[in-house]
């Protein structure tokens, strides 16, 4: 690890020289997306450190990478002898990022971080923090960047336009709908950041950013103009490439008959300086620091969540249709995945890497889907566990002809954003594990059927998922449930289901009809087993009476459920009735797409119980 030692050196060059005590190294784009293209990987290149998320610091004698509890065995191993410390974030004795600055932070000292990398919010946090040492911080460059010799450039993908036939609503009425919310908040620029929401706002799509079809690209809006900062080379492809009978214009045409006005990417911090005398609603968590920094003080700035998340949460009708179109593709797909394994296993090699590319190949088969929307989590036997791994060269193991193996996996279709987990038995089971899986299984029936008046929320609805479980001692650390958007992030707020308020996710809206949201509770059980069973479920509007609106969930997701591993003698009748009802309707929807050997097979793994 020389190399790593190499980099660590020349970071703390260039921080000598500017004054700097201490540097941080976020895992994070100028967008806070949730995943980050090549460009962005500064904190990998400078650490050695390939997972998906944590943050490094480096001070002139000490360098320290914070990393959650999927990433301890990886971090271990990728860290030895690069003179980085992993520090096991919640774990008792370990210091937070913040903790550990404020006690090693000298008086009157200095902390950089490139800001653009680094949300207002976090970086207002740090203000406070280091404000109490007359500590200061220095957000205008980017030294890892520096040193990152033969760095990737920029994603410059082409970008395109989803038509209304699949988005159902125009971008001309969406700007019109975020300028009524503008006006409702006395704002009169609006400054967005958060790639998903430009995506939607503009009906625009890319393939900038890995699981996510969206476009390098900041927005400002004012009460008569739109100002889109983007790569302009992305913009000269065809509008709608995947259309036989599409218009044929450019997706810069399309835009300016919009009457957007296409300005370069990094432009978007010179005209925020430039702001004087604005009322300018944004989002602190989603902006990032740098921008943030650079809006004049003459300026009034309010801070709230950014209108078009609340407004793409809730799909208008063409989405809902589109998107119970994709859920078929995708259960078919995924019905023929539970149908290959259960006929190869044991005649075939399989390990988990092999068994997940060949889902991919299923889902690509599937006509418009163009990629997956997140990370296969591909687990056998223990490793199914740790509810976030994921298969490297280095983890991968074979699949045996016993046990669980869980999948959870998802799809980006021009109809929309899949996302499912099955757990799997891949020969004979433990009593433990068929107590868990029906207990699990409870779990997500119970909360697909619930019925309950407009005003809940998911903090109120989780008991319905977790009760079987509690009554049993039992329980799973992750939210039951998160939204899903319309062919962009799979984790989507405002919506979730979780017992516990968690204030940085934003996920605890009240639940609306045309939200969609996933049913995912789980048991994991370290060095044995984990068992989740996901499906995505569409709120629906019920009866209205003296009493209100009831609203109830509707499944998306049809795929069935592995009754080998099923206890019928702790299921209520309930809890059968509602299985059988399901299966039933797996059967009706999927068995006309697949062969007679696959129908003869779905009937019977879909018989009432």
């Amino acid at each position: 690890m020389i190399v790593i030692q190499s980099r660590l050196n020349a970071l703390r060059k260039l921080m000598k020289e500017r004054g700097m005590d201490a540097y941080m190294i976020p895992t994070a784009d100028f967008h806070e997306s949730e995943y980050v293209g090549e460009h962005f990987k500064c904190r990998e290149y400078m650490t050695g450190f390939t997972g998906s998320a944590g943050t490094a610091l480096v001070t002139m004698d000490e360098a320290c990478l914070w990393v959650d509890g999927r990433y301890y065995v990886q971090a271990v191993a990728q860290l030895k002898d690069s003179t980085m410390t992993m520090m096991k974030m919640g774990q008792e004795g370990v210091p937070s990022l913040g903790a550990y600055l404020d006690d090693k932070m000298p008086e009157g000292g200095c902390l950089g971080f490139d800001g653009r990398v680094v949300n207002a919010a976090e970086g207002l946090a740090l203000e406070e923090l280091l404000k109490e040492r007359g500590a200061r911080i220095s957000y205008g460059e980017d030294l890892a960047g520096m040193i990152w010799e033969e760095r990737p450039e920029l994603s410059a993908e082409p970008a395109w336009v989803l038509d209304e036939r699949y988005a159902g609503k125009s971008a001309l009425e969406k700007i019109a709908d975020v300028r009524a919310a503008m006006k409702k908040a006395h704002a009169s620029v609006h400054v967005l950041t958060s790639l998903d929401d430009i995506a939607w706002l503009l009906n625009i799509r890319g393939n900038d950013i890995l699981y996510n079809p969206v476009v390098l690209s900041y927005a400002l809006l004012t009460m008569d103009q739109l100002y889109l900062f983007v790569n302009s080379s992305v913009l000269v492809g065809k509008a709608y490439p995947y259309l036989e009978d599409a218009e044929d214009i450019s997706v810069r045409e399309y835009l300016e008959r919009m009457g957007v006005t296409v300005m370069p990417y990094d432009g978007v911090y010179d005209m925020v300086e430039e702001l004087k005398g604005e009322k300018v609603l944004l989002e602190k968590c989603r902006v990032n620091y740098a921008v943030y920094r650079l809006i004049n003080g003459a300026n009034k700035v309010i801070d709230r969540m950014n209108p078009t998340a609340s407004m793409k949460a809730v799909k208008n009708d063409v989405e809902i249709e589109n998107e119970k179109r994709a859920h078929i593709k995708d259960g078919v797909a995924m019905t023929k995945f539970i149908y290959w394994l259960k006929k190869n296993m044991g005649r075939i090699p399989m390990d988990e890497i092999s068994v997940s590319d060949y889902l991919e190949k299923l889902r690509m088969d599937q006509e418009g889907c163009i990629g997956l929307s997140f990370a296969t989590i591909s687990a056998y036997g223990a490793h199914g566990a740790m509810c976030h791994y994921s298969a490297t060269p280095e983890s991968n193991i074979s699949l045996e002809p016993r046990g669980l193996y869980l999948i959870d996996s998802g799809g980006q279709y021009y109809e929309g954003t899949t996302d499912i987990t099955r757990t799997i038995a891949m020969g004979p089971v433990t009593d433990e594990e068929k107590e868990h899986f029906t207990l699990v299984l409870m779990s997500m029936l119970r909360l697909g059927d619930v019925k309950f008046l407009h005003g809940c929320r998911g903090l109120s609805l989780d008991y319905a998922a977790r009760e079987p479980l509690w009554r049993r001692g039992l329980n799973y650390e992750h939210g039951t449930g998160h939204g899903v958007s319309y062919l962009s992030s799979v984790h989507e707020r405002p919506n979730g289901i979780r017992f516990k308020m968690v204030p940085e996710r934003q996920d605890n809206a009240v639940m609306e009809a045309g939200m969609i949201t996933s049913d995912e509770p789980g048991v994991y059980i370290e060095g044995s087993h984990g068992i989740r069973t996901e499906n995505l479920v569409l709120c629906v509007e019920d009866e209205k009476n003296e009493y209100g609106q009831f609203l109830r969930f509707e499944y998306l997701t049809y795929v069935p459920v592995d009754l080998e591993v099923i206890d019928r003698g702790i299921m209520s009748d309930r809890d059968v009735e509602l299985l059988n009802r399901y299966h039933e309707q797996v059967y009706e929807k999927i068995s006309p797409y697949l062969d007679e050997d696959e129908r003869v097979w779905l009937a019977e793994v879909t018989r009432a119980v």
